[in-house]
């Protein structure tokens, strides 16, 4: 976890619905993204917010914002809908990618 303005940890309603996955985030701290590290990317997802205070301008990329609610201070029942959605959006992005790949023959 992480992103352009990363808290000092992991929420504990984000650590417990992910928990419910069998993923631990208990010893996860976020950390910032910086944007050397976006120089080398095709595409950023954001969560909400915009990249163009990140990226750099010389940057060539594609942002897709999906527009989430941040979990912070929800009620479970919310971050597990929150969860879920990143999962199928991630899921749906990788057979995306995976589509766009020449196939070895």
């Amino acid at each position: 976890t992480g992103g352009t303005q990363p808290a000092d940890h992991v929420h504990g309603i984000v650590v417990e619905a992910m928990r419910e996955r069998d993923i631990d985030l208990s010893d996860r701290t976020p950390r910032e993204v910086t944007p050397d590290e976006l120089q080398a990317v095709d595409i950023v997802v954001t969560m909400g917010c915009s990249a163009s205070d990140v990226c750099p301008a010389t940057w060539n990329g594609e942002n897709r914002d999906w527009g989430l609610d941040d979990p912070h201070e929800r009620p479970i029942e919310q971050v597990r809908e929150i969860r879920d959605e990143i999962e199928e959006r991630v899921v749906s992005l990788f057979d995306e990618l995976l589509s766009q790949t020449p196939s070895a023959e």
